[in-house]
C-alpha cells in the first residue's frame, strides 16, 4: 500500500496542481491570510482598479473547511485524475486546455447578472465531473451507500443533493453548462458533422513543453475508430461510447 507522499507524487500534473492550489488558497483564507472580498470575482474592480487577480483566484476557493470542501477535493482527486489518466492520457495539453476553456466559459457566463457567482471553483470542479460522466457514462456509482446509478446521471444527482442540503444551485449549474459546451464542441459536433470547432492552441503545447510538463499531444485528423459497433448481422453503425478524441493545431 503506497504512502500519502507516493500517492501524491503519482498524481497527473494538472489535476495535482489544481487540487493543491485549491487546498492552499482555501487554507490561507481560513487562517486569515486573505480576505474573501479581496479574491472574489467582482468585475467592477477588475476593470476600474485593474485587480485582474480576481479572474484567477475565483477558481481556487472551494468554500470554508467543511464536509462539502472535502467532497470537492475528492472530486478533483477522483474524477479529474481519472480523466487525465484515461481519455486524456498523453494529452496533457488537451486536459489543460479543457480547464482553461472551462474557466473562460464560466467567466463569460458569470458576467450575466443572473448567473453571477463570486467564486467559481465549485463550478470548475463540476465541469470536470460532467465531462467525466460523459466519458464514462456506464460506470456504476454508489452515492453514500444509498443508491447506485450510472455515471451519466451523477452530475444531476450531485446537484439535487446540494439543493437538498441547502447549497447554492448556481455554481453546480454553471459547471454543467460549461462542461456540456466543451463536450459538444470537442466531441458531439465533430462526430455529427466532421467539422472541428475547438482545437487546443499551439501555445498550450508550447507552454507545457517549455516547462516539461506531461506528454506531447498526438494529432488526430478523424474520430477514433472505436466509435462504431458491429451488429449481430455484421453491419456497423455509429455508437456513442463516452470516449472523446482530442485535437490540436
Amino acid at each position: 500500500m503506497s504512502s500519502p507522499a507516493e500517492y501524491y507524487k503519482s498524481l497527473p500534473p494538472i489535476s495535482k496542481a489544481y487540487g493543491t492550489l485549491c487546498l492552499f488558497l482555501t487554507t490561507a483564507v481560513q487562517f486569515g491570510l486573505f480576505r474573501l472580498p479581496d479574491i472574489a470575482l467582482m468585475y467592477k474592480p477588475v476593470f476600474s482598479s485593474f485587480q485582474v487577480w480576481r479572474l484567477i483566484t475565483t477558481f481556487f476557493f472551494l468554500g470554508n473547511f467543511s464536509i462539502n470542501f472535502g467532497i470537492r477535493l475528492l472530486m478533483i482527486a477522483r474524477y479529474g485524475v481519472q480523466l487525465e489518466k484515461g481519455p486524456f492520457e498523453r494529452r496533457t495539453a488537451d486536459f489543460l486546455w479543457m480547464m482553461i476553456f472551462g474557466a473562460l466559459s464560466l467567466l463569460v457566463l458569470s458576467a450575466i447578472p443572473i448567473f453571477w457567482s463570486p467564486f467559481l471553483g465549485i463550478s470548475l470542479v463540476f465541469m470536470l465531473l460532467y465531462v467525466w460522466s460523459r466519458e464514462f457514462p456506464n460506470a456504476q456509482i454508489n452515492i453514500y451507500g444509498l443508491v447506485t446509478l450510472k455515471a451519466f446521471y451523477l452530475p444531476w444527482a450531485m446537484l439535487a443533493l446540494d439543493v437538498i442540503f441547502g447549497a447554492p444551485l448556481m455554481p453546480d449549474l454553471l459547471g454543467i453548462i460549461a462542461g456540456h459546451l466543451y463536450y459538444f464542441l470537442t466531441v458531439l459536433h465533430p462526430l455529427a458533422t466532421g467539422n472541428i470547432i475547438l482545437r487546443t492552441p499551439r501555445w498550450v503545447n508550447k507552454l507545457l513543453a517549455r516547462w516539461r510538463i506531461g506528454a506531447p499531444t498526438p494529432v488526430y485528423t478523424s474520430a477514433q475508430p472505436d466509435r462504431t459497433t458491429q451488429a449481430a448481422d455484421g453491419t456497423t453503425s455509429a455508437a456513442f461510447r463516452g470516449r472523446s478524441y482530442r485535437l490540436n493545431d
